[in-house]
């Protein structure tokens, strides 16, 4: 008998739905809101009202696309955290009561595993194979910055991670300040892709270990615009390209420099990257020279799988069904919470 589980995502500002079927993907919807742009960043209340309006319609078009009855689903897997508050709830919610409708199992699924497993992901005739255990994954979004070593399903530990800022944090506020369009991360992809990455200098922290920090990049690039713009009132509009491939390319060298000490001291070749930051150019790039170099074997998500969505969900609530890993009803949401 087939195994068919329901994947369900709204931890921030994405409402997704996804269908595994023996660990084969069948569909995966995604609803964005548009009703942050102007506000220049997620806000919580109109996140969570979206999410309410979207949930219904994304899991019949979820279950419509992979032609699969509600009654033929083995399990709900669902975010449980971390993320909004607000956001999850409303997942959370739908879950509960889709699962006790029906009588079937309930997966709770962390968040920040589900981007690392999204490289277990199998689309119909697919032959890619996913990483070996053990393998380093850096996790980049707009919350999250870590190294960790996977060493299983259900088995990781965090090496090193942000002290402050994560990548994607800094690179959104750093577009902020130079004025650009919400989301910044895609923003900035774009213009590097015509700059010079090697224009401007930016601070790069000396945190010890393998953590990262990010605060410090923020501010020199705050005051580095400050000073040019006293001498250039228009100095951003002239230097945008620059700007934005220096910002990268300092990213980027933070972001590889543990990865590659991590790597030197675990003596692991099996290099994973994840999470909304591994969408960018310079970062996969840069992960594809490295395996040139250092002779790795890099597994790199497909775009659709680097933003929050579904199919990562289903996927770690797979796993988590073959286990019999199942919650119970009551469980709350959780905002924060580690690996």
């Amino acid at each position: 008998m087939s195994t068919i589980i329901l994947g369900i995502e709204s931890s921030c500002d994405d409402t997704s739905a996804a269908i595994i079927k023996d660990d084969i993907l069948l569909s995966n919807i995604v609803a964005g809101q548009t009703v942050h742009e102007s506000y220049g960043g997620v806000v919580p209340e109109l996140a969570s009202r979206a999410h309410q309006q979207n949930i219904v319609p994304v899991v019949h078009e979820a279950l419509k696309q992979a032609d699969v009855s509600k009654n033929e689903i083995s399990a709900v897997a669902f975010t449980r955290g971390p993320g909004l508050m607000g956001s999850l709830l409303v997942g959370v919610s739908f879950a509960k009561g889709f699962a006790r409708a029906l009588n079937i199992p309930l997966i709770d699924v962390n968040h920040l595993k589900a981007h690392v497993l999204a490289h277990f992901i199998k689309e119909k005739d697919e032959n890619a194979k996913p990483p070996e255990f053990p393998f380093l994954c850096l996790l980049v979004s707009g919350g999250n910055s870590q190294i960790i070593l996977v060493k299983s399903y259900d088995e990781m530990e965090v090496l090193g991670q942000t002290i402050d800022d994560a990548a994607g944090e800094a690179i959104d506020k750093c577009s902020k300040v130079m004025g650009l369009d919400y989301p910044g991360g895609p923003v900035i992809d774009k213009l590097a892709r015509q700059g010079n990455p090697n224009a401007y200098a930016f601070s790069k922290p000396h945190v010890l270990g393998l953590d990262y920090s990010f605060s410090g990049l923020k501010t020199s690039f705050l005051y580095f615009l400050r000073d040019r713009i006293k001498e250039d009132p228009d100095f951003i509009e002239h230097h945008k390209e620059d700007l934005a491939a220096s910002l990268e390319a300092t990213v980027v060298e933070i972001l590889m420099d543990k990865l590659r000490k991590a790597a030197r001291q675990y003596k692991i070749d099996q290099i994973a990257v994840a999470g909304g930051v591994s969408a960018n150019t310079g970062l996969r790039n840069t992960f594809r020279e490295h395996a040139e170099k250092y002779g790795w074997k890099i597994f790199i998500p497909k775009f659709g799988y680097t933003t929050d969505n579904a199919a990562m969900v289903a996927i770690t609530g797979y796993f988590k069904y073959l286990n019999k890993d199942f919650c119970s009803i009551d469980l709350p949401a959780y905002s924060r919470v580690t690996l």
